[in-house]
């Protein structure tokens, strides 16, 4: 005869028996903190994008949501406006002017940062000193400049004139430059003794260790430009060279403010920006993981 063992009953005899999770106040006010964020975020372009769908006597009732959605706003904007035409310059000015200074910036950069000749210092410091002048200071010289020499009279000529300013970048060198000091030398002088040029180099092996600050310096680069309102309204002498934010411009006159014209010529124009976001996203998040596990 065989004599059962009773087990120890090792649940609660009040109460739930499954073990309770604690509430994690820290992760409860993050996640607070960041949906705050969200909103605050969003919400100015959330009511852009609402306030193009109203109709003109929809726009002063301070509505959030439309009563009646309408796209007229949109096609005024595509099709008896030049908005598409805006949009082409703009979008030819920072797409050049962003993969200048990917290049000419990451370049100087490169050579502030793995050759030594004399100066170099004092070349990088010149170069810092840029940063602390205003645009608006340097406005009246490249004016002065582009006019002597009637770059805005011809087609190739009023393009460059317009993105001549932002063909490189005090930044972007100084961004690049602490990005390849962190490349180890030895690499380098492998491929040196190996006998790759010093641009090969560069090209085929340095530049790819720093893809997310060049994919930084992209997106930065490219939405100073898409954005840049002040030195286009000065330098453009034909509307036919008109960017984006200065032909939106037009719908705000004397005779009164086009909202919604402007609202949906404002959301058409992010478009581009989250695209290009969205393509360099992947190497900025590995940048931030790169930074944080170097330090």
């Amino acid at each position: 005869m065989t004599t059962r063992l009773n087990k120890p009953d090792t649940r609660e005899t009040v109460g739930d028996p499954r073990p309770r999770r604690r509430l994690n106040t820290p992760l409860l006010l993050a996640y607070l903190v960041l949906t705050v964020g969200i909103v605050v975020t969003l919400f100015p372009f959330m009511w852009m994008l609402l306030t193009s769908l109203k109709s003109f006597q929809e726009l002063f009732n301070l509505s959030f949501l439309p009563e009646s959605p309408t796209l007229d706003n949109y096609r005024q904007v595509l099709l008896e406006t030049k908005f598409i035409q805006w949009f082409g310059n703009s979008l030819l000015v920072a797409g050049v002017t962003t993969a200048t200074v990917l290049f000419f910036d990451s370049m100087v950069g490169y050579t502030l940062a793995k050759f030594d000749f004399p100066g170099k210092n004092l070349i990088f410091i010149l170069i810092l000193s840029t940063l602390m002048i205003p645009t608006e200071m340097l406005v009246i010289p490249w004016f002065v400049g582009v006019s002597d020499i009637h770059l805005t009279q011809s087609v190739p000529g009023a393009y460059f004139a317009i993105m001549f300013p932002g063909l490189m970048s005090a930044f972007g060198v100084f961004l690049m430059r602490q990005f390849f000091e962190t490349l180890p030398n030895d690499l380098l002088e492998a491929a040196r003794i190996d006998g790759m040029s010093e641009f090969g180099i560069f090209w085929r092996i340095a530049l790819p260790l720093v893809r997310p600050a060049l994919a930084s310096l992209a997106i930065f680069t490219f939405l100073g430009n898409w954005n840049a309102f002040l030195w286009p309204l000065i330098v453009i002498q034909r509307p036919e060279f008109r960017t984006l934010p200065v032909g939106t411009a037009l719908f705000n006159g004397e005779a009164g403010t086009q909202w919604g014209l402007i609202m949906a010529a404002s959301s058409l124009a992010v478009i581009p920006v989250l695209i290009v976001f969205a393509i360099f996203q992947k190497q900025i998040i590995e940048g931030i993981v790169l930074t944080g596990m170097k330090g």
